[in-house]
């Protein structure tokens, strides 16, 4: 038995494939350095997409927006008890509301929910009204423009894209191993994507790229970064945005990321110094690992440079998982559509090790 299904393969996708020995991301084929920054969110959809659903036009740009208007007659039930939760709990709560299917129609509106319901619940969150979605926008800039209430900046939407293509899908990972579970029930789509956003936000899993920027934000500046990550280690926390379960090497998401960050801030005023700042710590918390560590692969994960994508894009850290999963939603779909095409009810075994029955004197 392997404490955590570790090395048990439950599943065979044309997906996505992770080699965590080479730091390597491959889907449907294209490794992450050629889609990533080079890649739409739509077209990144329609690539998992593909052969999975017969009616897939060739531009789903389109039929994506008008599937982001649909869902926002969903806005409309938002009152104040559904304030009071955090914006993952009120998102899943209104993505919960929609039908159930298997269809594309549904597939598309699963990947605009989580995009529209976020950005109209931070907003009634802070007082202010939801913005209608832009059905000719591309995604990426409607999610930025739902948001703020304005346009997204230059090279803001691009800079969304490649985080949203980047983080789109990772092979069997806790939350789309949950969506491809509830799948085989042959529940639906809108059940295993509500399963992957309950999965998703667990701290072990989607929920750590906001506590990178409370660790940045406690360091201060590059000169405080050793004394305050040893003092971390020292109390047993955990360094947020390092370490990864499958990568023994460099996450290839993260390098993906930095680069978005920096085309982003770049003869910008966006969170100027703000990069070589994250640099310097990122360089003293893998040289204390190293040192502290020396038996662990503990390299820079998808998390930390996640963080400061986000930050650069105005997305308050409450909401950061809840943009992880308007990209890996479309991961979630794709795989539950695979197991729906010829996967068994997945049912493992378990061994007991409780107590025997006492026999009866």
């Amino acid at each position: 038995m392997s404490d955590g299904l570790e090395h048990v393969v439950a599943a065979a996708t044309v997906l996505s494939e992770v080699d965590g020995q080479a730091g390597r991301l491959i889907i449907r084929g294209r490794s992450l350095d050629d889609l990533a920054g080079r890649t739409r969110f739509e077209e990144a959809v329609h690539l998992l997409f593909d052969g999975f659903f017969d009616d897939l036009p060739a531009d789903l740009t389109r039929p994506l927006g008008e599937a982001r208007a649909e869902v926002f007659a969903g806005v409309a039930s938002i009152d104040a008890r559904l304030l009071e939760l955090s914006p993952i709990e009120a998102m899943r709560a209104l993505t919960a509301r929609l039908a159930d299917g298997d269809d594309l129609a549904t597939a598309l509106r699963l990947i605009a929910a989580p995009a529209v319901f976020t950005a109209a619940v931070v907003r009634a969150q802070a007082g202010e009204a939801p913005v209608a979605p832009d059905p000719r926008l591309g995604h990426s800039a409607d999610i930025l423009r739902m948001l703020r209430g304005r346009p997204a900046g230059p090279g803001q939407a691009e800079a969304l894209d490649t985080y949203l293509v980047t983080v789109c899908d990772h092979g069997l990972n806790a939350s789309t191993f949950a969506a491809r579970v509830v799948a085989s029930t042959r529940a639906g789509l809108t059940s295993a994507v509500l399963a992957g956003i309950s999965a998703l936000k667990g701290p072990l899993h989607g929920g750590a790229p906001g506590p990178v920027i409370d660790m940045l934000d406690g360091i201060g500046t590059p000169e405080n970064a050793r004394a305050w990550l040893e003092a971390a280690l020292a109390r047993g926390d955990r360094l947020m945005g390092f370490g990864h379960r499958v990568y023994r090497v460099r996450d290839p998401r993260a390098g993906a990321l930095k680069g978005a960050v920096r085309r982003l801030t770049e003869g910008s005023n966006a969170a100027p110094g703000r990069l070589a700042f994250a640099e310097a710590v990122e360089a003293a918390a893998l040289a204390i690992l190293k040192e502290k560590k020396p038996d662990r692969a503990l390299d820079t994960n998808v998390e930390f440079y996640t963080a400061l994508l986000l930050e650069a894009l105005a997305f308050p850290p409450s909401t950061f998982t809840c943009v992880f999963a308007m990209g890996r939603v479309a991961g979630w779909v794709a795989h539950a559509r695979e197991q729906l095409a010829g996967g068994r009810l997945i049912r493992p075994q378990s061994r007991y090790v409780g107590p025997e029955p006492r026999q009866a004197a």
